[in-house]
């Protein structure tokens, strides 16, 4: 089975609908910034803002009105106590990746909207709202990124020859674990940014590996890892195997975002 046979028949019109809707998120989260918000501590000790619940309201309305066979799962309604049962496909919303980034007025803050599908991340739509970039991604077909420069089509790359250009997370960036991870490796450069801004970067090739070290969710990465994988990279897990979906409690073990080569995994 080739990895087209593994979309659904609509992909593309579903690609295209979440396109959309992280263009008109985009523009609400841009719209509070520019009036000021207040941030609030989740109970898991997480930021959430006006932005982030407005955006996501916006896009599971617009999932669910488009397609209501399709289950929309939502960061913030898990939050607050409200489950959808996925079934073989579903969508995995975070409305915006990143609030520490956003709050404290940086601009490395994503809107992710990404499809499962037989637990594999299918295709994603990724805006990046302050650099005014959207970022899509169709596995098997390619990822392209849209700017005000017009539409590209973008891929990973092999790693050059003086070092590996790798970003960490901004918020794990004294883990001692990444230093762990770095021992033995030839590293030509080491950048810190905030959210899934991380894996665009690998994407269009500007990054070779993305090591993520610490606690991430299922919405967090979905529409990102499409894209990626999209653009002919990886994302893998501590065995060395692609990142599914559909695990107990929604949780990501760590993972390595890599461009053109996977690596062995995590512990080598």
């Amino acid at each position: 089975m080739t990895e087209t046979d593994a979309l659904p028949p609509d992909a593309e019109a579903l690609l295209a609908l979440a396109a959309r809707l992280a263009d008109e998120a985009a523009d609400l989260i841009v719209e509070i910034r520019d009036r000021g918000f207040e941030t609030i501590i989740k109970a898991d000790k997480s930021p959430v803002t006006e932005a982030d619940q407005a955006a996501e309201r916006h896009i599971l309305a617009g999932l669910r009105t488009a397609r209501p066979d399709i289950p929309a799962i939502g960061e913030e309604e898990i939050a607050a106590g409200h489950f959808a049962e996925p079934g073989e496909m579903y969508w995995l919303v975070d409305p915006l990746d990143g609030t520490r980034e956003f709050a404290a007025g940086r601009d490395d803050f994503t809107v992710n909207i990404g499809l499962i599908f037989r637990n594999r991340a299918v295709l994603g739509a990724m805006s990046l709202p302050a650099y005014g970039q959207l970022y899509t991604g169709l596995v098997g077909k390619g990822a392209w990124r849209r700017d005000r420069n017009g539409t590209t089509q973008i891929a990973t790359v092999t790693p050059p020859e003086d070092g590996l250009r790798i970003l960490a997370s901004r918020h794990y960036a004294d883990d001692p674990r990444l230093k762990e991870w770095l021992a033995g490796r030839k590293v030509g450069s080491l950048g810190n940014i905030g959210s899934a801004a991380k894996f665009a970067r690998v994407a269009e090739g500007v990054a070779d590996f993305y090591p993520r070290l610490g606690p991430t969710m299922e919405w967090d990465t979905a529409a990102p890892q499409a894209i990626v994988e999209a653009a002919g990279g990886h994302v893998l897990d501590e065995r060395g195997q692609p990142l599914l979906y559909g695990k107990p409690g929604w949780f990501n073990p760590p993972f390595l975002c890599t461009g053109r080569h996977p690596t062995e995994g995590l512990n080598a």
